[in-house]
Parts: structure tokens; sequence; C-alpha cells
């Protein structure tokens, strides 16, 4: 390995703590003992691969991405926000704000997930339901008053109309006043995932594709702080996948994000640290530990080896971390804040840049502000009492945690080398389409999800509350849910009424039909969206003008 990995390391910390990047805290146990910022062994040659391993900052980055961890600077907490209208979703974000929440994550509801308007008769009963209504721009000026964009880290969680309501969000910052290029957040923009798992897709994947490289290309240009894809994981785990086909499929369509970059002529060097991941922390709390240090390991060695990255930063995977939803009981529902705190934990211990933790009456409804509270607290206890915080990827070197490290990563590299067969071409989008277009993903997650339910109802598996002690504990009947008023969709309704009285209709038509026309050439359709997001077109009339020159979409049946 040439000069030692300890010592290597030790020079990036010593480089880190002369910058002023190592926060200036209290790096000791409850008891007053000092601990070591990272721990490794006395002997690197005794540790057979120890190169597989490494050091925290080191490629191949499996113990984290910097070699200060945590000391250097915390996760970010990032509460995952959005019911009813724009004015009630602000309030929520400014009390998440004022409790100590590090950065916004916007829940959209269905009719905007689907690029519909809230008079669109198909959003009829769901308007706010889900996550917050957004039709135009007015309504993201809305969302985000006294909000400082420029200031505030923002993440998106939508990816059929990603773009046009990444626009709205555009059009809101220059309103306030931000300096564009200077934002920084996240928005999911993962078509394949749809595709995959949560099914809320526009169009075919043709054009999807045509507007997230479009999208790549934009934000390179103008907005390189922003990463505008986050490959999500966690809806094909929340479908019933195991860690391995979520870490697979994952960081497959991360590959195909890649492989588009490439052929739209962008430096890998450049656009790859603008693709981020959104990954389960699961209830199996070394499972989920040993999936994300499997994640960074395999992204940086197939960025490398493969794509041809050769700086750090574009090596290096990023990824945010959501509690399992999925893993949230409506029995004894006072159990899901156990549940939340062990796998917010496993996110830590696995060196997640950012979190959100699900509140404990998900299951149920939109979080209630109080139960809100007690999952920000949670990562708050976790960052503030525990000590995790101290010591970069502590349970690094453990037998168990390596050998199931080393077990996912080879499960993973043969999901990888099925995908490519499916292809005609050897790369991974071939694969990843010819596999969408066959149900392949689909039904290995149904299979999956088969065996869980199987061995839950058979026993082997156990929920407490659900099919083991059964017996006591609150129900659900008794927590005092957040319900939203159908009174939010008249509301919703008739101020986009309002709005398009009060625009200059012919304008908004206009800019809509010149980005229609845009989409016919080669060129870069963002600019003609921003146009037609400015003249308060709403993301249903053009989410509709694009239906109607690209088509829609049906999913192949599969038995």
């Amino acid at each position: 390995m040439g000069q030692d990995a300890g010592q290597r390391w030790q020079q990036r910390y010593d480089a880190a703590l002369a910058g002023g990047k190592v926060r200036d805290a209290d790096f000791t146990t409850l008891s007053g003992v000092e601990v070591a910022p990272v721990y490794g062994p006395a002997d690197e040659s005794a540790v057979p691969g120890f190169d597989r391993i490494g050091y925290p900052g080191e490629f191949p980055f499996t113990r984290g991405l910097h070699a200060t961890g945590y000391r250097g600077r915390a996760w970010t907490i990032r509460q995952f926000a959005g019911f009813g209208n724009a004015r009630q979703t602000n309030e929520r974000y400014k009390m998440i704000l004022a409790e100590g929440g590090g950065g916004l994550s916007v829940a959209f509801d269905m009719p905007t997930l689907m690029g519909r308007d809230s008079d669109d008769p198909r959003a009829l009963g769901e308007v706010g339901h889900c996550g917050v209504a957004v039709d135009t721009a007015a309504d993201m000026d809305v969302l985000f008053d006294g909000i400082d964009l420029e200031a505030t880290t923002t993440s998106m969680t939508i990816s059929g109309p990603a773009v046009p309501v990444f626009c709205m969000y555009l059009v809101a910052a220059e309103r306030q006043g931000a300096d564009v290029g200077k934002l920084n957040g996240t928005l999911q923009t993962d078509i394949f995932k749809e595709y995959i798992a949560q099914k809320e897709w526009l169009f075919a994947p043709e054009p999807h594709l045509r507007l997230i490289g479009d999208l790549m290309e934009y934000c390179a240009e103008n907005i390189p702080a922003y990463k505008p894809i986050s490959v999500s994981g966690y809806h094909i785990r929340e479908a019933g996948s195991t860690a391995a086909q979520e870490l697979a499929f994952t960081l497959a369509d991360g590959f195909a994000y890649v492989e588009l970059g490439l052929s739209r002529g962008l430096d890998i060097e450049q656009f790859a640290p603008g693709l981020s991941f959104f990954f389960d922390a699961h209830i199996d709390f070394f499972e989920e530990i040993a999936k994300f240090r499997a994640a960074r390991r395999i992204w940086a060695r197939w960025l490398r080896d493969v794509y041809g990255a050769t700086t750090e930063k574009a090596q290096q995977l990023r990824f945010h971390t959501q509690t399992a939803g999925v893993s949230l009981t409506a029995q004894q529902p006072d159990n899901n804040i156990v549940r939340t705190a062990v796998e917010a934990l496993a996110a830590v211990l696995g060196g997640t840049q950012s979190l959100h933790t699900n509140a404990l009456d998900e299951v149920l409804a939109l979080p209630s502000a109080k139960a809100a509270q007690i999952a920000l607290r949670t990562q708050q206890v976790i960052a503030e009492e525990t000590g995790v915080a101290n010591v970069a990827d502590p349970l690094g070197g453990s037998w168990y945690v390596e050998a199931l490290t080393d077990e996912l990563e080879r499960q993973a590299e043969a999901i990888f080398a099925r995908i490519r067969d499916m292809g005609t071409d050897g790369t991974m989008t071939s694969g990843i389409l010819r596999g969408i277009e066959e149900g392949w993903f689909t039904g290995e997650i149904a299979e999956a999800a088969f065996v869980y339910q199987r061995a839950l109802e058979k026993g082997d598996k156990k929920v407490v509350g659900v099919n083991t002690l059964t017996g006591s504990g609150d129900a659900a009947d008794t927590l005092e849910i957040l319900r939203v008023s159908h009174q939010v969709e008249i509301d919703q309704k008739a101020e986009l009424a309002q709005r398009r009285q009060q625009r200059d209709d012919d304008a908004a038509r206009a800019a809509v039909a010149r980005m229609v026309e845009v989409g016919r050439t080669e060129a870069n359709m963002v600019p003609a969206m921003l146009d037609a997001v400015r003249a308060e077109a709403s993301l249903g009339e053009i989410c509709d003008a694009l239906r109607a020159e690209w088509g829609t979409y049906t999913e192949p049946a599969r038995f």
C-alpha cells in the first residue's frame, strides 16, 4: 500500500485540524475518557484485505468520506415535511428550523407528484393529504416565505415532474433576491426508481431521461453546489426489497445516470459530485450499517475503474437517510419511537450526510406537530448525548460488520452482472431499461416482499405488538393525528383560479408552447421551462403539454 494508511489518515486529520475544520467540542466519554478520532489495527499488514477497509477519507471510503468523521461536521438534521397548503407547511418549516433542524425536505401531495393541478378531476380528495399542494410558482413563494433559500439547504422529494417543480423553486429564489447560483440542496429526479418501485412517472423512460440530462447540464453550468439527482433506494426498500436489492438497484440506477452524463459530454469530475443518494435505514441494525459502508466502497470502485473518475470528490458517494416507514406499526404506535431511534443510530454509525427521522404516527397520517418534534429530538439526543459523533466509523474492524459489508457487496455485484446481461450493449442503462420493460425489477421486489410476509405470518420474524407481545400497549385510536381538512382543497382550487385570472393568460400559453418547441430540438429545455414558470404557467399545464407531445406510459402486465 506504500505509505501506511494510518499515517495518511493522520496527515489528513492534522491538516483539517490546522485549517479549523474540526469542531471545538468535548471528545470524551461520559466519564471523561478522551477518545481518538478513529481507531485501526496496530499492524495493517496483519489484516488481510485491509486496503478495502482503510481509514476515513481515503479510497474506497468504506469508513466514511472525511478523515474527521463527524468531528468536522455533524450530519444535517433534515426533517421531511409537507401537508395541506403552502401556508400551513411554511409554519411547520419555521418550527423545524426554530427547533434546531438544519435543512428542509419538501413532501408534495399526490397531484403534485403526478404533475396534476389541484383542480384536475383526478386530484379530487387528494389535495394536501400526503404532502403540500404546489400548483404554481406563487405556491413556492408562500412555501418559503420568510426562509432564506440562499442560506437554507432544501431537498425536494419528487421525480416525475421534478424539473418544472425545480424551476418553480428557482423562480421563488429569484423573487427573494437570492443569488440562484449559490443555492444548495437536492432534487430527487430519480425516474428509474419510479418504474422500479414507486410508480409516479409521467412519460416513457426516454423523455424523462432527456429532461434529466438537461437538468444535469443546467445545474453543472449555473448552480454548481446544487445536486440535481438524488438516486433513491428508499422507495425500493419500502416496496419490499431486501437490503442487497436496495443497494444494487439503487447503485445501478446511479451508474445509469453517470452514463447519461457522459453521453451528454459532461465532465465526470464535475457532474458526479452532483449525484447524491437516498437510502432507507431499516430495523436490522448491523445489516444497515454494513449496507451503507458497502455502498460507498462499490460506488468509489466503479466510478474509478469503470467510468474513469480520478478525483476523490467524483468517487465519493454522498447520501441522505430516512428511517424505515414500512417498519412502523399501527399497533402499539409508541413502539415506533424506539424503532426510529435504532434506525437513526444505524444511519449515523453508517456515516450518513443527512438524516430524517420518521414520526411515531406516520403509519396513520402525516405527522402531528408533537410527533414531529419527538422525531426531531431523537436525532438531537443521538447527536448531543450518545458520543457516537466523536469517533469515525466506530464499528470498523468488527468481524461481523466487515463480513456483512463484504457479503452485501458480493450480492450487489451479482445483481449488477444480471442487469448488464439483460441489456443489449453492456451498459447499465440498457439493462435497466430492459428490466423495466420486462417487469424484472418489480418481480424481484414482489418475491422478496412475499418471502418476508410469509416469515411474519409463520412467526419466524417477530414484530412487537403485531405478531408477538400483542397483549398490551397504547392503541392507535388514542393518538391525536393530523387531519387535513377538505377546506384545503377548496381554498387551493380557488387560489389557482384567481391566479389564472390575474396572470397574462396569452403570455403563459405562449411560454408553454415555446417550451414544447424547444423540446423538439436538441437545446436545453430548462431555460424555456423557467420562462413558462415565470409567466405563472401551472404545473399541470406544463406537464399536460409534455404529455401531449411525448405520450404517456403504461406499465407492462406481470403475473
